[in-house]
């Protein structure tokens, strides 16, 4: 318990921090806020254009698309609101010889390398992707439980684990790598496949996007539970998952760890 308030002190005041500092360039603050949004649209506006010409993908119709779509969004606005900004600063920093920083503060390198700072930009546009998930129920006529709803939160942390995981895991590169930037970039490309429904995928794509990295099931597990319910084997599959992929991002960390040699030695 004083653990847990230890590391809940530190937080608050990494976020205290980032506020302030947030507000400190607004014009900043409320131009890549737009950005995120801007984004946001496209992805919805091809949505409307894909199913112009088209009734259903994967017996999916274009308003249960838009609660993969919104999910996929809540997720990755979550992951860049709270551990983007940290994690893509680890590589600079581990090559700099910065990172003495974070070995230096009352906490776990992990922890403090992974919340010092948050994007409002990014949690400000998280309401609005939840937002886009119940207008689409709405639209659809759905009524969830609440055993349906918490299964709902419940498979988007798993998700943002996920994502954290992968990210972390391509970013601990760096300790053996001269950089690890390429990397980095490669996430985005992999996230895209989140966007699509799992029927959609065949042959070798489904092993790789649905078992082996399963960024399918972080968005269909969760718009399923909504649609259909909560499925067993499904939510067992993505909390395992969750687990394994974190517990190896956590693993390579640590020896990536081992492996850095500081400014001042």
């Amino acid at each position: 318990m004083n653990s847990l308030a230890h590391y809940s002190r530190l937080w608050l005041a990494g976020a205290r921090y980032s506020i302030v500092r947030t507000m400190m360039f607004r014009a900043d603050f409320i131009m890549w806020s737009l950005v995120e949004l801007f984004w946001m649209g496209v992805n919805l506006l091809l949505i409307a254009v894909v199913y112009r010409h088209t009734n259903s993908i994967a017996g999916w119709g274009p308003w249960e698309m838009t609660i993969i779509v919104g999910t996929s969004m809540l997720v990755q606005r979550l992951l860049m609101g709270l551990f983007w900004t940290n994690l893509f600063e680890m590589g600079r920093n581990v090559r700099s010889g910065h990172f003495d920083f974070f070995m230096a503060q009352p906490g776990s390198p992990l922890f403090m390398v992974s919340t010092r700072k948050i994007d409002l930009d990014g949690f400000l546009n998280a309401p609005l992707a939840l937002g886009v998930v119940v207008y689409a129920c709405h639209r659809l006529g759905l009524h969830p439980s609440v055993w349906q709803m918490v299964g709902y939160g419940g498979f988007i942390i798993c998700g943002l684990a996920i994502h954290y995981s992968t990210l972390l895991i391509l970013v601990s590169l760096v300790f053996w790598l001269q950089s690890a930037k390429g990397l980095e970039g490669g996430y985005f490309g992999v996230n895209e496949f989140s966007r699509l429904p799992r029927e959609a995928l065949r042959g070798i794509a489904a092993v790789i996007f649905v078992y082996a990295l399963p960024v399918i099931l972080v968005t269909n597990v969760p718009a399923r539970a909504l649609l259909h319910g909560v499925e067993l084997v499904p939510a067992l599959w993505l909390i395992g998952a969750a687990v394994g992929w974190f517990t190896f991002a956590v693993i390579v960390f640590n020896r990536g760890l081992r492996r850095y040699s500081s400014a001042s030695s």
